[in-house]
């Protein structure tokens, strides 16, 4: 018998590297769940602040996000409120800040258009490969350690690039350290995306041979 939708949610989560006792609720209201949607509502307002050049208070609230987004994760493992709603609003919550600071910082020439094309591109690639996945029965697959620390560098970095636009020293540091971390964040941005499409394509081939074993068992023929 082929697996049932969670069951194989479960399954892409082992095979992604998640631990075995990570297990998810269908829980909503909880205090991960609530700092993950205050994470969220940030973004249009963190996105205006860089547009209209306010960055102490665009960095400020970055800095409330980072914290939020810290706090959610521990509280969740440590209550044991980690829930399938949390899953998806947490790394949403990064790719839209990536997205917002990546628009604003484009907008304002602090970046140049290839490093944003290079990582939107890279979102949109790997957004075409969820019907994929939903047609065998899986939700997107678990955010890998990779991703993560890539998402780390980048919202490390991009700040940084929002002091450095200055003509102090303060500044020239800032826009040296900020380009070292976007720069590698990217990398690791792209590799995560690499490894990705490597899983997607590990958990179709077990989901098509768990389909091949369910005909062979129905019908009693082995395919051709």
């Amino acid at each position: 018998m082929a697996p049932r939708p969670d069951e194989r949610s479960g399954e892409a989560g082992r095979l992604w590297g998640e631990p075995p006792s990570a297990t998810r609720t269908d829980r909503v209201v909880t205090l991960p769940n609530a700092l993950s949607t205050l994470r969220l509502a940030g973004v249009p307002l963190f996105l205006w602040l860089v547009l209209t050049e306010r960055d102490a208070l665009a960095i400020a609230v970055l800095m409330v996000s980072g914290t939020t987004d810290w706090l959610d994760g521990k509280i969740a493992r440590a209550w044991n409120q980690m829930s399938r709603l949390g899953a998806l609003l947490d790394p949403a919550a990064d790719r839209l800040y990536i997205l917002a600071t990546l628009v604003g910082l484009t907008v304002r020439g602090v970046v140049p258009l290839w490093l944003t094309a290079a990582l939107i591109g890279r979102d949109l690639v790997l957004a075409g490969f969820l019907p994929v996945l939903r047609r065998y029965g899986y939700g997107p697959l678990p955010v890998h350690f990779l991703g993560k620390a890539a998402t780390f560098n980048l919202l490390a970095g991009f700040p940084l690039l929002l002091l450095g636009e200055g003509d102090s020293l303060v500044s020239r540091v800032a826009h040296a350290f900020g380009w070292a971390f976007a720069i590698w964040g990217t990398s690791l941005y792209l590799w995560a995306g690499v490894l990705y499409v490597v899983q997607v394509q590990r958990v179709v081939s077990s989901a098509r041979q768990d389909e091949t074993g369910s005909d062979v068992v129905r019908t009693g023929r082995s395919p051709l």
